[in-house]
């Protein structure tokens, strides 16, 4: 049962490490670097935790950070896993579900994501702030043990907006250009056709990427405040605009904004 994997894997965590985070964030492709800047107190491998998935992308590392940033008591993923990778919604999951065990109370999580808004370019960062969820299956599926969140979960206001503004905020007194903007889920891991591009953009979405919904439905399921920023790796609208696109070129993207995001995050810590 779920319930009792959790409680497996934070046997073992508090084997570990007696910390006591609030904030859990999880450092997805934009925030890796993110992890050079914790205090860190201990580290703990995702293969050496009970039931833990273990990233097979590039990319992605695969550490739990347990430490200090901004002055607040953090758990960072170091890597996050994917769905395409071969994982259940509940495995890719799991992690999310443990930091909540471990105390958090709010969850910060990054991505690149494609733009397919004319007006978001390449580079720019995103607050999320709501998401259409287009991945063929669901975390929350099958039975709900009530000691983990409720049976049907509601979905407004999903992306905290308490700290949608706070973003806004420490975004504009440091003269970080944003935006704010929906995001689609797809499960990848192949990019999209231009056609389905144009679809994304025509039923309403600002962004597309294949990670972060299947997190956001079980951070909301737990009752835990959320806070998503997404960077714009590769620009897919206009169709006419569009140019093909290689995971080099998304992490130099993005490696090149990642200073705008860590600074966003390290100030709304804090103010939190």
């Amino acid at each position: 049962m779920l319930y009792e994997k959790i409680q497996e894997a934070i046997s073992f965590i508090r084997t570990k490490t007696d910390d006591t985070p609030t904030v859990g964030i999880i450092l997805g492709t934009g925030l890796g670097s993110l992890a050079d800047r914790i205090k860190v107190s201990s580290k703990i491998r995702y293969n050496d935790i009970p039931n833990f998935p273990t990233s097979t992308v590039e990319s992605h590392s695969g550490e739990l950070i347990f430490g200090e940033l901004a002055g607040k008591k953090i758990v960072a993923m170091s890597g996050r896993v994917h769905y395409y990778e071969g994982y259940s919604m509940k495995e890719v999951t799991f992690p999310v579900r443990v930091m909540k065990f471990l105390g958090i109370d709010t969850i910060i999580i990054s991505n690149a994501a494609g733009s397919t808004n004319a007006d978001i370019k390449e580079g720019e960062i995103v607050f999320v702030k709501d998401h259409i969820n287009l991945q063929p299956e669901n975390p929350l599926r099958g039975y709900n043990d009530e000691r983990i969140g409720p049976r049907f979960p509601d979905m407004k206001n999903a992306y905290t907006p308490a700290l949608i503004q706070l973003a806004q905020k420490v975004g504009t007194e440091k003269g970080i250009k944003f935006h704010e903007g929906v995001y689609l889920g797809l499960q990848g891991p192949n990019l999209e056709t231009p056609a389905e591009y144009n679809y994304i953009h025509t039923i309403g979405a600002d962004l597309v990427g294949m990670s972060t919904i299947p997190e956001v439905l079980v951070a909301k399921h737990m009752d835990l405040k959320i806070f998503v920023i997404s960077v714009v790796s590769n620009q897919c609208f206009p169709i006419e605009q569009i140019t093909q696109t290689t995971i080099e070129e998304v992490i130099e993207v993005v490696g090149k904004a990642s200073p705008k995001m860590i600074s966003v995050v390290e100030g709304m810590l804090g103010i939190l």
